[in-house]
């Protein structure tokens, strides 16, 4: 790499948004090209020396060939759309069928190759964005052991939030995604959530995070947890780059029939629900008992005054409501889904790969134990216990239960009772929720406590409320604007 090709570069491309990265790159002042070789050089001096955050796992070692083609294509047709030429990261648990390997953060899948592209990663090459690599993760998306450290991977090592290196939480398990944005070692990333795997990170790491109604986006070629609420989705710097990239990875997808439900739910462009003035007559209730025994002071604080900025924009905040029955964050329903989906997914594999089944891998585990489990694997061998087949009265009562408490009962009830546009919660505080039904939810950068540690405003609403969210999460950011770049990559 050429020091004077990375120089060559505007100088404002780390908080560049990807309109005006496309803006240089029309106008001739940038390239794809030297946009990659800035984020290459980027991560060798702030992810692997400097402060070390250690969000980028793997990199494309064909980015650089891609980021030229998509230069001369630029120069003979034009441009695909906005993320034409554009680096992307994904999370490690999102298939690429390339020269990167797609692991969980796991030894035991550190020399897998995945036989083709997931469908994220499908659309995303589609669209002309190049994919620059892979980013660390809290290891099997923090399904394998009760106390994993979020950000800890066995074959990455441990992610630092860069708002605070080994001082504040980064957030799992999209913990790479989330620190890789705000480091600016990419214009955006790609997360996934189960249950708050995106949501946590972005609060933690000051960036948007847009975890979509499960149905929107293909979970086609991703490293499963649970089929009933597993998503992939957009982690970027603001809401108006988190739109363009949700817009380009929507869409029915045959080999995942949930995606068959957003027909009438999907949109290709969502920036067109970009409106400042969204909060205006807005009704937005608060869950209180969900998460105020665990929030902080400070966090509070920061939550109050969000509440107070969005009520001085038009907001009508109903504060507090109630569900009408408790609804719990158990993870019961995780643990049957976790075998059938996982065991589906390396029956897949080539069989150099020496893990096919959980069986197989919590066996592997244990003969490299003091690599691999270094945080035990409680939950791989509390789930290895069920049958596999989603048979188990257990299973099915509790999945039902949870679909009624979480929707009918739950948010669709709420939001019916009193007339509210979504529901407001702090951080990932109350991330199960919507998790169990499946519903969408957004989380934008909120403030900072006096320590510097970042904390995030989070809208939630009904199946395939994403316009509605993007309303008011852009109003908020742009009434804001509270969003600072981290001070230990200065």
């Amino acid at each position: 790499m050429r020091r004077d090709e990375v120089e060559g570069a505007p100088g404002n491309i780390d908080e560049a948004s990807i309109a005006e990265l496309q803006g240089f790159m029309e106008c001739g002042t940038l390239t794809s090209r030297k946009l990659v070789l800035h984020y290459m050089d980027r991560i060798a001096t702030h992810d692997h020396g400097g402060a070390a955050i250690n969000s980028v796992l793997e990199l494309n070692p064909d980015a650089l060939a891609i980021a030229d083609a998509l230069d001369v294509e630029r120069s003979i047709k034009g441009t695909r759309g906005p993320l034409h030429g554009i680096p992307i990261l994904l999370k490690d648990n999102i298939d690429t069928g390339d020269n990167m390997h797609t692991s969980a953060g796991s030894i035991a899948l550190a020399e897998s190759y995945a036989p083709e592209d997931s469908a994220v990663a499908a659309r995303l090459r589609e669209a002309g964005a190049v994919l620059l690599g892979k980013t660390n993760m809290t290891e099997w998306a923090n399904f394998i052991a009760e106390d994993m450290p979020n950000g800890y991977s066995s074959r990455g090592g441990q992610v630092l939030n860069p708002y605070g290196p080994g001082q504040f939480d980064v957030g799992g398990s999209s913990s790479g995604s989330g620190a890789a944005v705000a480091s600016s070692f990419a214009a955006a990333a790609i997360g996934t959530e189960t249950s708050g795997s995106i949501l946590s990170p972005a609060s933690a790491n000051s960036i948007v995070g847009i975890k979509p109604t499960v149905g929107l986006i293909s979970r086609y070629g991703i490293i499963p947890i649970s089929h009933s609420q597993d998503t992939a989705g957009p982690m970027a710097k603001s809401v108006a780059d988190a739109a363009i990239l949700l817009g380009v990875l929507t869409g029915v997808d045959e080999r995942d029939p949930v995606t068959r439900t957003s027909v009438r739910g999907a949109c290709r462009n969502y920036r067109q629900f970009l409106d400042p003035d969204g909060l205006n007559g807005a009704r937005l209730g608060v869950l209180r008992p969900l998460h105020y025994k665990r929030l902080g002071p400070d966090q509070m604080a920061i939550f109050e005054q969000a509440m107070t900025v969005m009520a001085e924009a038009g907001a009508v905040i109903v504060d507090p409501v109630s569900l009408p029955e408790e609804n719990g964050g158990g993870y019961e329903v995780l643990t049957y889904e976790f075998k059938a989906a996982l065991n589906a997914y390396l029956r897949r594999l080539a069989p150099r790969v020496p893990v096919h089944t959980l069986a197989e891998l919590i066996a592997y585990n244990e003969e490299h134990a003091d690599v691999a489990l270094r945080h035990g694997q409680a939950l791989f061998e509390r789930s290895a216990q069920v049958s596999g087949t989603l048979t188990e009265a257990a299973y099915i009562k509790t999945r039902l239960d949870d679909l009624r408490r979480s929707r009918e009962r739950g948010i669709d009830y709420v939001l019916a009772e009193h007339h509210l546009d979504a529901l407001l919660f702090p951080g990932n505080f109350g991330a199960a929720l919507p998790a169990k039904a499946g519903y969408p939810s957004i989380c934008v950068p909120g403030g900072y406590t006096p320590a510097g540690e970042p904390f995030g405003v989070t809208f939630t609403g009904g199946a395939y409320t994403e316009p509605a969210l993007i309303r008011l999460a852009f109003a908020f950011e742009r009434l804001t604007s509270c969003r600072r770049s981290p001070d230990s990559l200065k």
